[in-house]
C-alpha cells in the first residue's frame, strides 16, 4: 500500500464543505474521507460559526487533498494549479464543462473554478505531439495551443499534420 508523504492543502474562506461536495461529484474515483467541524472554543476563537467544518479531507483519483475554512486572509492564485491528464476529448470536455461552471476558463487549457482554485486540464497527447522530432510540427502544435482556451485534440493533431 502507498503512503502519501505530501498532501495539498487548501485554504477556503467558508466553503471548504462545498468545494469537497463539488470537486467529489466530479472526480469518478473520489470520496470526502473525514471532516472536522468547530466547535464553541473553535468558533470562538476562529470567528467561524460552531458546527461549520473546519478541516476535511478528500480523494480525487486517489491523490488526498486536505481542505481548511480559515477565512478570508488567503485566496488562491495560478502560481499553484492541478494538471489533470485525460485520455479522451470526451473526458476533456467533460471535467472542462463542469470545473469551469461559476468560474472563468483561461488559455491553454487553465481554466478558474468557482473557488478560485487554477486546474490545467490537458489531453495526454499534448505532450507527445509537443516533443515531436520535427520541430516545425512541434511548434505546429504549440501555435495551436496558445489560440485555445479547452484544449481540441483533433485541432491539436491538425496542426501537427499540417504541410508547412
Amino acid at each position: 500500500m502507498h503512503v502519501q508523504n505530501i498532501t495539498p492543502f487548501l485554504w477556503f474562506d467558508r466553503n471548504a464543505e462545498e468545494a469537497m461536495q463539488f470537486y467529489t461529484s466530479i472526480f469518478k474515483k473520489s470520496r470526502i474521507l473525514s471532516v472536522s467541524r468547530y466547535d464553541e472554543a473553535g468558533a470562538q476563537a476562529s470567528g467561524m460559526p460552531k458546527g461549520t467544518v473546519m478541516t476535511g479531507t478528500f480523494e480525487l483519483e486517489g491523490q488526498r487533498f486536505m481542505a481548511l475554512n480559515g477565512g478570508p486572509n488567503f485566496k488562491f492564485t495560478e502560481a499553484i494549479s492541478f494538471h489533470v491528464d485525460c485520455k479522451t476529448q470526451k473526458e476533456v470536455d467533460e471535467l472542462w464543462e463542469k470545473l469551469s461552471e461559476g468560474g472563468e476558463p483561461g488559455q491553454c487549457g487553465w481554466l478558474k473554478d468557482k473557488f478560485g482554485v487554477s486546474w490545467q486540464i490537458v489531453p495526454t497527447i499534448l505532450g507527445e505531439l509537443l516533443n515531436d522530432p520535427d520541430p516545425a510540427k512541434s511548434l505546429r502544435v504549440m501555435t495551436a495551443m496558445l489560440r485555445m482556451t479547452k484544449l481540441d485534440i483533433e485541432g491539436l493533431r491538425r496542426a501537427s499534420e499540417q504541410k508547412s
